[in-house]
């Protein structure tokens, strides 16, 4: 077992840590505030990506051309977000939370922009245990203004199956309610395959949208999005909110396929959906699915995302 703490000195190369279970490996990279490889304000820092792979089929991989550690979306999928906490009604020059994160400083008084590098004023405590199979991350942090929490993110794949779970749980030990919305950017690349044809996204329901290239570009036709060529090198597609899904949880629910090399992820959430943004560009094609979070001060609330991989047997 290894225990990562973010007091240590950092190695000069992005703290990482690989696991396998015989059918998947994968290397993900550690939170760190001086070497870590993502640095934003924007994503959850626990759980980030460097490569995952399964029979010889890769679905990670940089989906962006330019890389820092503080750009805001400079990251690997699969990787989370949660909205900032009660940000609307902090003052300019104040703080606020952002789970995952830290606490930051609201710079002024325009709305929150995930693209915004906001100054980190306490980035709490990362604690990481790593072991064959999982990482366990842990973040503690106290807010002055009321917002205190014990998240835990466990990154684990499943004994004996070509499965990828991410078990999490928030804890409220502030004296404030927590209320935010939290979702899964995914940014699955399947065999770098560029973003087009070979590429389909399936819902378990008839789905529709509209938005940035949709009717043309990208087509929902019953439970599936297709596209009708290849994207540009700097194309992109975007809905705010697909459309089709109902109340329960059985309705988080896709799968991405590359058609061309037969790979394909099959995602699946234990909570019922709160919205469903689409976004694509020409290396990635990703359903962000929103989950609703609260959690009353002493209470605790968990949730469950899980990842199969697979080979289609006629690509």
């Amino acid at each position: 077992m290894l225990v990562v703490c973010l007091g240590n000195r950092p190695p000069a190369e992005p703290p990482q840590v690989a696991i396998t279970n015989g059918l998947v490996q994968a290397s993900l990279y550690l939170p760190d505030t001086a070497q870590g490889y993502y640095q934003g304000t924007r994503f959850d820092w626990s759980g980030a990506f460097k490569n995952l792979d399964h029979k010889g089929h890769s679905y990670v991989e940089p989906w962006f051309e330019n890389y820092n550690p503080k750009t805001h979306d400079a990251i690997n999928g699969p990787v989370e977000e949660f909205v900032a906490l009660d940000f609307p009604n902090v003052k300019p020059g104040d703080s606020f939370v952002k789970i995952g994160v830290g606490v930051l400083r609201k710079p002024n008084d325009k709305p929150y922009s995930f693209s915004t590098d906001y100054a980190v004023l306490d980035y709490g405590k990362w604690t990481v245990k790593s072991y064959k199979d999982k990482v366990v991350f842990r973040h503690d942090l106290t807010d002055e203004t009321g917002y205190s929490y014990e998240y835990t993110k466990t990154v684990r794949l499943t004994k004996g199956k070509p499965e990828l779970v991410l078990e999490h749980s928030l804890k409220n030990t502030g004296q404030k309610p927590i209320e935010t919305s939290t979702y899964n950017h995914n940014f699955w690349v399947i065999d770098k395959q560029p973003t087009g044809p070979p590429i389909t996204v399936q819902f378990p329901f008839a789905v529709s949208g509209e938005g940035k290239g949709f009717g043309s570009t990208i087509l929902a036709q019953g439970n599936n999005l297709t596209y009708s060529r290849n994207l540009d090198k700097k194309e992109q597609v975007y809905s705010a909110g697909l459309k089709g899904f109902g109340p329960t949880a059985s309705d988080y629910d896709f799968r991405i396929e590359n058609l061309k090399s037969g790979a394909g992820v099959h995602a699946s959430g234990d909570q019922p959906l709160e919205k469903l943004v689409f976004w694509a560009c020409a290396t990635t094609s990703c359903p962000e699915p929103y989950i609703r979070l609260k959690a009353a001060p002493g209470q605790k609330v968990t949730w469950t995302i899980r990842y199969d991989f697979y080979q289609n047997v006629n690509p």
